[in-house]
């Protein structure tokens, strides 16, 4: 992909940025410089300060100490408007654009254009749409945000910018949400931005996506800089010692005994809807073994989420069975789910997995306080509730380890450790993990998939919804694919490829593919919808 605006990037430069939260420390004297026409990778370890200082350079954030300079000099950014002026704009992990408006409302919401009484509904969805060809951005500017995949959205976030004309773009974990030829695809408009001279940074605890995509990368580490260094002078080793301080050393995946056990666990055709017409889920049937991990993927959008819900207790079944130990579970609650040995992490820690204006401490006990656990004579014990959260705290080292924080004020790493740290300690015989390590740095994913594999090696039943086909293919026992709400692909791990799978995920029949031609080609849901 080229884009016919050529333009130059702003030459940035952070100097002595510090910046604390009460007694936790940000960042801490870092220096920051983004060049024209580069892409520069910030790595980190949750809680390092990535995001943070990102958020400063687009004035989200004001820093305690330090200073600012675009081309020479010195800027006082007092709001995102006046980084927007300079020509930054910010991507982030969790989009900000209103899901209800269509994707010419969210590109000129804010805007001249959208003040503009004169110009009608149709001249402003025309000049976006004539941006759009001019930057040769595949965008219906007609469609509602809330009807397009995860990907298309994150273009929408990008060409919100450039219409606003920004030339130095920060995206925040860009890749968090998306399949393995979506990653292709971002990576492709990446490298043609800058190659057109624009300046960008992309936020990430990824070493692969900084050996693919990155010019020069910065290292943080505890709210300091590390290092800074050019492509072709390190490799993925030496960026997780720089990140970590120490080696990270591969989690060894053993054979199981599984093959010969009857399941504990099973899923029969299972439907789920989306909305009034859709299913979400349409007739998906597995089961899984004790001591085994059945992984399930697919591009976003696929019924993943909705299969979750539903297995979590969130989200009614129109039709179709669960079963534990052959007892039918389908209709359990959340809470008597519980009870019965299901813990499950959910994809979206923010809006199902963590009540953000609670501590972190209460947060962890939220699944334990109905039982009583935390109780005595119908009171409950804050003393209890706090020694059990520091002790979760200090072994999933979860920053800062503050039990009285609220969870709010975590990075959304160490937002997910929490989650992690209450599912996985709880007593449990089947656990149901949506994307545990999405967003969690190299250190805390080696972390989280030796905990998976102990449940495994416990005899437990564990489902593995990612989308990191790399963490399926380490961990998973059997791997089934969802396009469309159905089974389009399952093989044992030691049977399949990361082609065959992603084929599977595009759609497109290959070996071992559960689904025709036919219905490979028939139109997606959303599109039978309207």
């Amino acid at each position: 992909m080229r884009y016919t605006w050529s333009c130059m990037g702003h030459q940035i430069a952070m100097r002595g940025i510090s910046k604390a939260y009460g007694s936790t420390v940000a960042n801490q004297d870092v220096s920051f410089d983004l060049a024209p026409g580069e892409i520069h990778a910030l790595l980190g370890e949750n809680g390092a300060g990535k995001t943070t200082l990102m958020n400063i350079l687009f004035g989200m954030v004001r820093a305690d100490a330090g200073e600012i300079h675009i081309d020479g000099q010195k800027v006082d950014l007092d709001g995102p408007q006046d980084a927007l002026d300079q020509g930054i704009g910010m991507v982030h992990q969790h989009f900000m654009l209103v899901q209800g408006f269509t994707v010419a409302e969210n590109v000129v919401l804010g805007t001249e254009a959208a003040w503009n009484l004169r110009l009608s509904h149709k001249e402003v969805e025309n000049r976006v749409a004539e941006s759009a060809r001019r930057l040769r951005f595949e965008i219906d500017p007609h469609r509602r945000v809330s009807d397009l995949p995860i990907d298309t959205q994150q273009r929408v976030e990008i060409f919100k910018l450039l219409y606003r004309g920004a030339d130095v773009l920060i995206l925040d974990e860009p890749t968090s949400s998306l399949g393995p030829a979506q990653v292709d695809d971002l990576f492709a408009t990446l490298k043609a931005l800058r190659d057109d001279g624009r300046s960008i940074v992309v936020v990430t605890h990824k070493l692969n996506e900084v050996m693919e995509i990155a010019d020069r990368v910065t290292m943080l580490r505890n709210g300091k800089n590390v290092a800074t260094a050019e492509k072709g002078s390190y490799d993925e080793q030496a960026l997780a010692r720089m990140m970590t301080g120490s080696e990270v050393h591969e989690v060894t995946v053993t054979g199981t005994e599984s093959s010969g056990r009857e399941s504990i666990y099973r899923v029969q055709d299972l439907v789920v809807h989306r909305g009034e017409r859709l299913h979400a889920v349409h007739g998906v049937s597995f089961d899984v073994r004790p001591g085994e991990i059945v992984g399930i993927s697919g591009v976003e959008g696929n019924g993943q989420r909705e299969l979750v819900d539903a297995l979590a207790g969130v989200a009614e079944v129109e039709s179709g069975t669960v079963a534990l130990d052959g007892q039918d579970i389908t209709a359990a609650s959340a809470l008597d789910l519980r009870r019965r040995g299901v813990s499950a992490i959910p994809e979206d820690r923010q809006s199902w997995g963590l009540v953000l204006d609670m501590s972190v401490a209460d947060n962890l006990a939220l699944s334990d306080v109905p039982a009583g656990r935390f109780s005595r004579r119908g009171f409950l014990r804050p003393k209890a509730v706090k020694r059990s959260a520091r002790r979760l705290l200090e072994e999933y080292d979860v920053r800062p380890a503050d039990a009285g924080l609220l969870v709010l004020a975590l990075s959304g790493g160490n937002q997910q450790k929490v989650v992690i740290a209450r599912e996985m300690s709880r007593e449990h015989r089947v656990l149901i993990a949506a994307n545990p390590t999405q967003g969690v740095d190299v250190g805390a994913t080696e972390y989280v998939h030796q905990r998976l594999l102990e449940d495994r090696s416990e005899g437990k039943a564990v489902v593995l919804v990612s989308i990191d086909l790399d963490e399926l293919l380490k961990l998973a026992d059997r791997i089934i694919v969802l396009f469309r709400g159905k089974i389009a692909y399952q093989a044992a791990r030691n049977e399949c490829t990361v082609d065959d799978i992603a084929l599977a995920m595009a759609g497109t029949p290959g070996r071992g593919a559960e689904i025709t031609e036919e219905e490979a080609a028939e139109p997606a849901a959303a599109a039978e919808a309207t």
